[in-house]
This record gives C-alpha cells, structure tokens and sequence, in this order.
C-alpha cells in the first residue's frame, strides 16, 4: 500500500552512504525529509542535491533529517555524494521497495522511448512518523526552499 497524507508511513530499513541502514522506526523523535531523484551525478539530481546540502544546517535547526533515496548502488551513491560533499546520506533502493512504498516508479519518456522510471518526488514525515507533505513531478528550481519552509513550519506546530 502506497503512502498517503496524514496517514503513518509503514517501517522500512534499507542501506545507505557511510555504512549505515536507515529505517524510520529508527528516525521516530524527527521529521524526516526523503527525496527520490532519478540517477547520481545527472544535472538535475546533482543540482538538487546541492540545494538540500547547501540548506542543510536550516534543516538540521528544524529538527529534519534529509535521505537522497535513488536505485543506484551504495558505490556509485558514495561517489556522488563524496564528490558534492552532501552532508546527508544516500540510500540505495536497488530492488525498488521504498520507490514503491512511495509509489514513484512512473512511466517517462526520453527521445522517444518509453521505460519505468523515478518520479523525482519529496515527502515530509512529521515526528511520530505520519506523511504531512509530499511534492511530486519536482521540478528542481525553488523546489528545496519550498521544502524547507514546510520543515520550519511542521516543527513549529
């Protein structure tokens, strides 16, 4: 069963950068940003990833760990994240769970072709684990302050 908005996120417990295994039953306590983004060291995903790096520290303020969740390989996600100096980790969702838990894995088309692909998607999860926010079909520009605000506001409540 797919996430919805104020509803609990079910636990999940995958791998991710610097050797750790993430699950959320783990991050209770904690608001929780994930986003999804398509492929490490693309454009897009590599100027998003900044975006979430460079507000990092008003993340941290508003009590919100930030996750990078894509399908590539913990090796090519210790790579990106080593090279843009994220100071969030990056988890490895190789078989497709969390994609699907989310339900981002969508149907795209590049030059033509068509392949199942991730949905550049954000979710906010407040303290006690429930979905309050999510942000789908992201475009990059604006997209991180946007989250962000969410984050100060959720902690404020």
């Amino acid at each position: 069963m797919a996430v919805a908005i104020d509803q609990p996120v079910a636990d999940f417990e995958a791998p991710a950068t610097s050797g750790q295994i993430v699950s959320l039953t783990a991050l209770q306590g904690k608001q929780v940003v994930i986003y999804f983004y398509p492929k490490d060291s693309t454009p897009g995903c590599t100027t998003e990833g900044q975006g979430f790096r460079d507000q990092y520290a008003q993340f941290t303020a508003a009590n919100t760990e930030v996750f990078g969740v894509s399908r590539d390989s913990l090796k090519s996600h210790e790579n990106f994240k080593c090279k843009q100096e994220f100071p969030f980790e990056l988890i490895s969702d190789k078989d497709e769970a969390i994609c699907q838990l989310f339900d981002v894995i969508k149907l795209k088309k590049l030059y033509g072709k068509e392949y199942m692909g991730v949905d550049r998607s954000t979710f906010l999860i407040d303290k006690s684990g429930v979905l309050r926010q999510e942000w789908r079909g992201v475009k990059v520009p604006g997209h991180v302050d946007a989250v962000l605000a969410a984050a100060q506001t959720l902690n404020k409540a």
